[in-house]
């Protein structure tokens, strides 16, 4: 088993995080098996979805709409809403397992790896990346 970490920047504001090209790098060259992608953080996901076309922002949007940023959450600590942050991972799943086929994920032609983090309060998280050859 081979594992890295690497750190993404994510800002002040809502976003999705095409890391794709990182883990893609990552599994290169390593022959057959899984890559597990994890975000160890309680407010942020992993997922796999499209980008570029609207569907990264729509997955933000839609999780805005499903968890508003007011004062009906319990978890109350930090800014105004941020309860909302800690509910999103039980739906936004902090991990994926991908296959990886002589080196490359084996991912649909609109797939990419999306970091999505909807807290705001975070500006950078830490990615593990596990490879479990076949």
């Amino acid at each position: 088993m081979d594992t890295q970490t690497f750190r993404v920047r994510t800002g002040a504001t809502a976003g999705a995080f095409d890391i794709t090209d990182r883990v893609a790098a990552f599994v290169r060259a390593k022959g057959d098996g899984l890559v597990s992608v994890f975000v160890p953080h309680s407010t942020a996901g992993i997922a796999l979805v499209e980008t570029g076309a609207g569907s990264d922002q729509d997955l933000l949007r839609h999780l805005e709409e499903m968890f508003p940023r007011d004062s009906r959450w319990l978890h109350r600590h930090g800014s105004r809403g941020h309860g909302a942050d800690h509910v999103t991972p039980a739906f936004v799943s902090p991990s994926a397992v991908i296959p990886v086929l002589d080196g490359i994920m084996a991912l649909g032609t609109w797939q990419s790896v999306v970091l999505v983090d909807t807290n705001r309060e975070n500006r950078e998280r830490t990615v593990l990346v596990t490879f479990l050859a076949d």
